[in-house]
């Protein structure tokens, strides 16, 4: 079935009311019951949004194999995997144990560079430790089929407060290091390095601290750490041309950000930020500070940005060059979830952004290009789908 859906369902003043109704007062997701979905774009006319699969628990990255299968996580602890489209009734097996509660569970997965050598595989999760407390961990595997043998975890995070830490992306950089983030700084524990939150970690494939990392050697900061100063980070992804890692992060109310990422910079989170707090006042006065690099992009509202890619392929030639971003709701109003296109200029500066999915009320959580050049997401819901972008 094709369900074809205007423009603007949604006009951002239809939202009001629901503030009225109290904090946890929202939009319903849009039940994803047909096959396809037409949208109208303003730069690449009509998309078509296929359902590939809407079985999954809470599902949160996805990654594709060689041979064009995808692998899904879901938060609940399971990996899985559809070829061709169908998604395998049984998760895959051999995974790491994962504590899922309070928010933690199986977050993102990704393929080693010499994937097609040494069928090598990695995933970060949330993993309960002693006196009730938890922190982030990396793990890796050899996927053999539908399971993965030689598992080992190789890196746990040293966290300074309790709760799961939110968030932990990866991403291997063409210097061939893996960056991970560990999130959940809700406090100026960021600003310390002395612990691994609100930081953006560098590491060998092995789990070791990367061997030219800006503070090895330097006692009062851990080794692995790459940067600091960031709250809660959700996606990272290689600019198509320089290679920098990109890190995009949950500001409170308002102040998420994009940010491009420098060896040994300071973020600036609590110090300087463009958000307020849950409560209503702002996190702080200044935006900007001496000696803290700022953001590409904010969000104010927020957008509760999620993950995110470079488009580079040819399905949609108008958008080759932009940012991708995933948002699991907009301005803290539940079932607002949509995807944002950010455009920018020759010096990479932003210079426009279109939202999408919108009336699909959907939360966001991931975006990936796919081998076919078209574009791949992950709903974060009970009853979460795979969907693809394509042209009409």
């Amino acid at each position: 079935m094709l369900r074809l859906v205007p423009t603007i369902l949604l006009p951002i003043v239809s939202l009001t009311p629901a503030l009225a109704q109290g904090p946890n007062a929202g939009l319903p997701p849009l039940p994803l019951d047909e096959d396809t979905y037409v949208f109208d774009t303003a730069e690449a006319g009509r998309v078509r949004v296929v359902v590939v699969t809407r079985e999954l628990e809470n599902p949160w990255s996805l990654a594709f194999l060689p041979d064009g299968a995808m692998l899904v996580t879901e938060r609940p602890g399971r990996l899985r995997i559809l070829r061709d489209g169908v998604l395998d009734p049984e998760p895959i097996a051999g995974l790491t144990d994962v504590y899922t509660g309070g928010g933690g569970g199986l977050l993102e997965v990704a393929l080693d560079p010499g994937f097609a050598e040494n069928e090598r595989i990695y995933w970060t999760y949330t993993k309960e430790l002693p006196d009730d407390d938890h922190t982030a961990a990396l793990a890796r595997g050899r996927l053999q089929g539908t399971t993965l043998v030689d598992v080992e975890e190789i890196f746990e995070a040293r966290t300074g407060v309790g709760g799961p830490p939110a968030g932990a992306p990866i991403l291997f950089g063409p210097d061939g290091m893996l960056y991970m983030g560990v999130g959940g700084a809700n406090d100026d524990i960021a600003q310390r390095t002395d612990n691994h939150q609100g930081k953006i970690l560098r590491l060998t494939g092995d789990g070791e601290p990367g061997p030219d990392n800006p503070f090895i050697g330097q006692a009062a900061h851990l080794p692995e750490i790459f940067t600091y100063g960031h709250r809660n980070m959700l996606g990272l992804a290689l600019h198509p041309e320089t290679g920098a890692v990109w890190e995009n992060e949950n500001g409170p109310q308002g102040g998420d950000e994009v940010n491009v990422l420098e060896p040994g910079a300071n973020y600036g989170w609590p110090i300087v930020s463009f958000g307020r707090e849950y409560a209503g006042p702002r996190v702080s006065e200044r935006t900007f500070a001496e000696g803290m690099v700022g953001p590409v992009v904010v969000w104010v509202p927020s957008i509760a940005a999620s993950g995110m890619t470079f488009y580079t392929g040819d399905a949609f030639p108008e958008w080759q060059g932009n940012l991708l971003v995933g948002g699991l709701q907009f301005g803290r109003i539940p079932g607002t979830g949509q995807l944002h296109r950010i455009v920018f200029n020759e010096n990479w500066e932003e210079i426009r952004r279109e939202a999408l999915l919108m009336e699909l009320r959907q939360r966001i959580r991931n975006v990936e290009q796919g081998p076919d050049g078209r574009v791949y997401l992950v709903t974060d819901e009970d009853d979460g789908a795979v969907l693809r972008i394509e042209p009409e």
